[in-house]
């Protein structure tokens, strides 16, 4: 049951909009609590001359923090969100509004017309987009001081897991060779307007300065993918297609063998399995 402040905040946000209906298929769940959403901001620590992109800005609840601390670029899909949003930003010069889906647009292209220093992506995201947001991000070929993301749980366990816990998996390994990630805090379901049926996790991540090179990044995520496709079977089993003696070799350097389940193996590992199998 919400509070009477706390009906009077949602109000406010979408200004009396009794038309305004949320749907299930945008992932709409709106914070509520205040002290998250600064919190949030808190742990992305956006420096000055910036540039945060917000994906599903919805009310514009974080918004209305982040662009305190510079220039924002936001994305929402659903129109009927525009006059609210215009409202409380339409007159604000460091707010951009772009609505429409951030999958099909070109980022690097978006920011051309933006000046900064400092790239950050902070945002509420649907749980549902949660993973092609981030591989969009990653192969944007923009460099990011910092994304920080409100995830599932369930999801954010398996993008900071480590080897050998059930949860480790390909978007581990993938997520590890890019970023410092971070489990920040967790945020109950009953934050939420709509209550969504899981709680969620704030999960920072951070370029890494000292990533192994790689001859092919595709190949390595395909490769990584592939290790991961029968996560009971060994590597002997799942890398069938590529030469199982290199694979064989190149796991004797870690005192491995092909019996291995790639849930056992670090990123680095991948990596280097990925630089002598490419072809």
């Amino acid at each position: 049951m919400l509070s009477y402040k706390e009906i009077i905040i949602i109000k406010e946000r979408l200004y009396m909009d009794e038309k305004f209906q949320f749907k299930k298929k945008f992932g709409q769940n709106f914070l509520k609590n205040e002290k998250v959403l600064t919190r949030i901001v808190d742990v992305a620590d956006i420096k000055d001359e910036s540039l945060t992109i917000e994906v599903g800005p919805g009310s514009g609840a974080l918004t209305k923090y982040l662009k305190e601390k510079g220039q924002v670029l936001c994305y929402e899909i659903d129109k009927t969100l525009e006059d609210i949003l215009m409202r409380s930003f339409g007159e604000e010069k460091n707010v951009s509004i772009y609505f429409g889906d951030f999958l099909k647009q070109d980022i690097k292209e978006d920011l051309k017309d933006f000046t900064y220093k400092h790239l950050y992506f902070v945002s509420n995201v649907p749980y549902y987009i949660t993973t092609p947001i981030l591989f969009k991000l990653i192969n944007a070929d923009l460099y990011f001081d910092k994304i920080v993301m409100m995830v599932q749980k369930e999801v954010g366990e398996r993008f900071t897991s480590i080897v050998g816990k059930k949860e480790y998996g390909a978007l581990t390994v993938l997520l590890r060779y890019y970023f410092e990630t971070k489990k920040e805090f967790l945020v109950s379901r009953e934050e939420f307007i709509p209550k969504p049926n899981v709680d969620s996790v704030v999960v920072s991540f951070k370029p890494r300065k000292d990533k192994e090179n790689l001859i092919s990044e595709e190949f390595f995520q395909q490769l990584v993918h592939d290790s991961f496709q029968f996560k009971r079977k060994t590597l002997r089993n799942n890398l069938k297609k590529y030469d199982l003696n290199i694979v064989s070799k190149v796991l004797e350097k870690y005192n491995l063998d092909l019996n291995v389940r790639a849930e056992q193996l670090e990123y680095n590992i991948f990596v280097d399995l990925a630089n002598n199998l490419y072809k």
